[in-house]
């Protein structure tokens, strides 16, 4: 059986848009050109790939989620042979996908990503965000060369970046002071962007809901509210050191310790252009 590769990019297309039409756009083909490329795939397999829903639209079967999950290695294996191939031509015609949290996007990434294209101008690179979570999935389903999420990284390779720690931050200028989680978790504000891990260990470990806490998007939220009286914030170490602020920061308890990393199936087999890339990051990293 040989399996037409364009039509798997085609079905892989179809399966992130959950849409014939937005597929077809995207890829810059008729949508009858799409339907055919599907039939074809589905005939070549004999499995149905997608189901129709009247509310929902497209859904991808389960057989459909098993292939889908193939069919991103096998693009991914024939990206990585024509990386190889352009190498010496600064990666012509090469794509890379990056997974990220918004902060690691805003203090790494962006660094990174003009470094990289300075240098390589012809390769296209393509960042999508999310929670620490959701970076981790993407690297998993192989919807991402490799991504920079928060600890822990369960079972993906990783290379730790950053060694971070959660701190408070308080209008008042003591010291020796410290913020209980636990007495005050009514009276917080908390930096939602890349987070969650570290909220979520508070619940697990030591049952802290934080029912009242302000969640927010980023940093610069998290300071303002601060210096308006709002509350106390809790935020990463990494991310505070990128605001400018007057503030007095101190421990808090229980104390949250995290690492911001690199995650990927696997290092090794990394396609050339997103291993350099890899390589740019770390120079940011040890620039700072």
């Amino acid at each position: 059986m040989n399996i037409n590769i364009n039509n798997l990019k085609i079905f892989i297309s179809v399966a992130d848009e959950k849409s014939i039409t937005e597929a077809a756009n995207n890829l810059y083909i008729s949508q009858p050109a799409v339907s055919k490329a599907i039939k074809n795939l589905e005939d070549e397999l004999s499995a149905k790939l997608f189901k129709r829903d009247k509310r929902n639209g497209l859904i991808i079967t389960d057989v459909g989620e098993k292939i889908l999950l193939l069919a991103r290695q096998m693009v991914n294996v024939e990206n990585k042979i024509y990386q190889t191939a352009f190498r010496d031509n600064n990666f012509l015609g090469s794509k890379i996908k990056i997974g990220s949290t918004p902060t690691s996007s805003n203090l790494i990434l962006s660094k990174a990503i003009s470094i990289f294209k300075q240098k390589y101008p012809f390769v296209f690179i393509e960042l999508l965000e999310g929670s620490s979570n959701e970076v981790q999935k993407m690297v998993e389903e192989h919807v991402v060369d490799f991504g920079i999420g928060i600890s822990p990284f369960n079972d993906l390779e990783y290379h730790i970046l950053v060694e971070d720690k959660m701190v408070g931050i308080i209008v008042e200028k003591q010291d020796s002071v410290s913020i209980d989680l636990n007495e005050e978790q009514n009276n917080l504000i908390f930096c939602k962007s890349g987070q969650e891990a570290a909220i979520n260990q508070l619940r697990k470990d030591y049952k802290i809901r934080f029912t009242e806490s302000l969640i927010v998007q980023n940093g610069e939220t998290v300071v303002n509210m601060v210096k308006n009286g709002v509350g106390k914030g809790v935020i990463s170490k990494f991310v505070l050191s990128s605001i400018p602020n007057d503030l007095t920061i101190c421990d808090i308890y229980p104390p949250i310790k995290m690492e911001i990393g690199l995650i990927a199936h696997s290092f090794d087999d990394l396609t050339p252009v997103a291993s350099e890339f890899i390589r740019i990051i770390y120079s940011v990293i040890n620039r700072n």
